[in-house]
């Protein structure tokens, strides 16, 4: 990586032309927690500002050596934003040479958001979901809830069916809509929150993340065997649900442990491992077919570096992107 003059700057069409497969993006984001296993990366819990009720704007630096991969995002989800036509999630992504420090990249960071959100699910799934799976149940059609199919899709590969369900009417029948062309799976509008857990093998929760949530799925809801992954904190999931599962994960304890200082996370288990430890086997993952697990995924700035990097590299080779003086 240069170390001095201008810097690149991607926007998300930039990104987008680059057509990335999630593939790729899963395979870096297993990576880099291969690379959190063995004590090789830095990735400090994200200080926030939370400007409006349930707002947040939150610094994920973080720091990968084997990928050269060093910077910060700066991001922000404003749950109001979609009624005024804004999407949830906005913010910028910031790579720095690692032996300089100097900026290097500037991008646009809601395509890496959304992409290695889904991947981390997806690595997730690997090792804690039946092999078996076929059933998915999404709850929030967004740019997650398209993500986590795109990424559940190439690891589990016996998806027949997504029972998809979202606040908004107009939100869900697009979803329904666009996925079915795009994957060509059984998608299936589901009318409540309840229809869309009961009887699935994966249930992913893609909502705003609320600090005083109002939850709804029950225990009963969720089947034996079933793997669950929160990507909106415990807002969709009551606390006599989530102590219910077999095995709770988690990303990263201390983040976890952080947030809980903040106020979030009221009454959750105890965390068996974090997803690292089971994709390195330190710890195990799914034992057998009847263990209910959940992972609550917070989001880690390892996983938007490493597939910053990888667009970066790719920008780079495919002559992409606009030229900053600093």
């Amino acid at each position: 990586m240069s170390s001095m003059g201008d810097v690149l700057y991607l926007s998300r069409v930039d990104i987008e032309r680059l057509s990335i497969s999630m593939k790729d993006v899963i395979r870096v984001v297993e990576e880099a927690f291969l690379e959190k296993a063995a004590g090789r990366t830095e990735v400090p819990p994200k200080p926030g500002i939370h400007p409006e009720k349930d707002a947040f704007i939150h610094a994920m630096p973080a720091y990968i050596p084997k990928m050269k991969s060093t910077g910060v995002k700066w991001v922000s989800g404003f749950p109001d934003n979609p009624k005024h036509s804004l999407p949830y999630i906005s913010g910028i992504l910031i790579l720095n040479d690692s032996k300089t420090g100097f900026p290097i990249c500037i991008m646009d960071c809601t395509w890496v958001t959304a992409k290695r959100t889904g991947a981390a699910t997806a690595v997730a799934a690997k090792h804690l979901a039946r092999e078996d799976s076929k059933v998915l149940g999404i709850l929030g059609c967004g740019a997650q809830g398209r993500s986590n199919l795109e990424a559940l899709s190439v690891t589990c590969k016996g998806l027949e069916e997504v029972k998809a369900y979202d606040v908004s009417e107009e939100n869900l029948q697009k979803y329904v809509e666009e996925m079915t062309a795009r994957h060509g799976l059984k998608i299936v509008p589901a009318s409540s929150p309840r229809k869309a857990v009961e009887n699935c093998d994966i249930v992913v929760t893609a909502g705003p993340i609320l600090k005083h949530p109002k939850p709804v799925i029950e225990a009963s809801w969720f089947k034996k065997g079933g793997f669950t992954c929160p990507l909106d904190f415990d807002s969709y999931w009551k606390p006599e649900a989530m102590h219910s599962m077999d095995k709770f994960c988690t990303d990263d304890v201390e983040q976890l442990r952080y947030y809980q200082r903040q106020g979030y996370f009221s009454d959750i288990p105890e965390a068996y491992a974090e997803l690292c430890e089971i994709v390195s086997g330190k710890r195990f993952g799914r034992e057998n077919s009847s263990e209910r697990i959940m992972s609550m995924h917070l989001g880690l700035a390892i996983e938007d570096m490493a597939t910053a990097t990888l667009v970066y590299e790719k920008a780079k080779k495919s002559k992409v992107g606009t030229k900053l003086p600093l």
